[in-house]
């Protein structure tokens, strides 16, 4: 079936259930859209933080290592964005499918943590975590605390004096986890894109390697997005579209397939 809007109970709906049972690897593909509710903005929209801080002005790796004190601006704003948020209920409906052994893993663009709080153990975060400060020196990893965002000061490595950055990956940087990431993705026969349109590379690769594969694709997103809408100059990937917010239609999904 090509690109069945489902809604709550309707025969899209059910048959997309009965489908999702019978995968072998399912594997979940989120963005931003996934922690909005846990008020998280995503950074790219009107009033995320990109308006305020440009990227690149402030999130390249030339930028911090030019002049680390002017890229700690956007860190901490950034911090004080993340300290304390709580997954929300689609984080933990995701954790709910692993502990059931209907997730075989989360490839994540967020840097938030939120999907290992709300229960996922195989989490593959490609642009890094903002839980942990890094040396580009000596590779050393610390743990970030409120203290790094409240104080005015760049922190240094205990190590070798380098100042830190946090673990994300700033323009310019490589990815992380793209060997791991191609091995399930190669594995996989069924993707959920949950909360991203999925148009910013590597992750917008995946869906077109899973369809390629003959695999499945399910979007829960807010709007339909170039994955699912109709057009004269590209595929529709997308089988199932779920339209609403993720932290409702996510979780009654997740809901109806553990009762079936």
């Amino acid at each position: 079936m090509k690109n069945a809007v489902c809604s709550l109970n309707d025969d899209n709906f059910l048959e997309a259930v009965s489908r999702f049972g019978a995968a072998r690897c399912p594997v979940a593909l989120t963005g931003a859209g996934i922690s909005v509710a846990c008020g998280i903005p995503d950074f790219r929209s009107p009033g995320g933080l990109w308006e305020e801080f440009a990227p690149s002005e402030y999130a390249t790796i030339s930028v911090f290592r030019k002049d680390p004190a002017k890229a700690w601006q956007l860190y901490r704003a950034m911090g004080k964005i993340l300290v304390d948020k709580q997954p929300s209920e689609a984080h933990l409906a995701l954790g709910r499918l692993e502990e059931h052994g209907l997730l075989s893993g989360v490839v994540t663009q967020n840097v938030d943590n939120l999907h290992q709080l709300g229960g996922s153990s195989r989490v593959f975060e490609i642009h890094g975590d903002h839980q942990h400060l890094q040396c580009l020196r000596c590779g050393r990893l610390e743990a970030v605390s409120e203290d790094h965002f409240s104080s005015g000061e760049v922190p240094e490595c205990e190590q070798c004096a380098c100042p830190l950055k946090p673990n994300v990956v700033l323009f310019g940087e490589d990815v992380r986890h793209l060997a791991e990431i191609q091995a399930l993705i190669e594995q996989c026969d069924l993707l959920m894109v949950i909360g991203t349109s999925a148009q910013v590379y590597p992750a917008a690769s995946l869906p077109q390697i899973v369809k390629d594969r003959g695999g499945v694709i399910y979007e829960f997103n807010q709007e339909q997005t170039p994955l699912s809408m109709v057009s004269a100059s590209r595929v529709v990937l997308t089988d199932y579209f779920l339209d609403g917010d993720v932290e409702v239609t996510l979780p009654l999904f997740v809901r109806q397939l553990l009762e079936t």
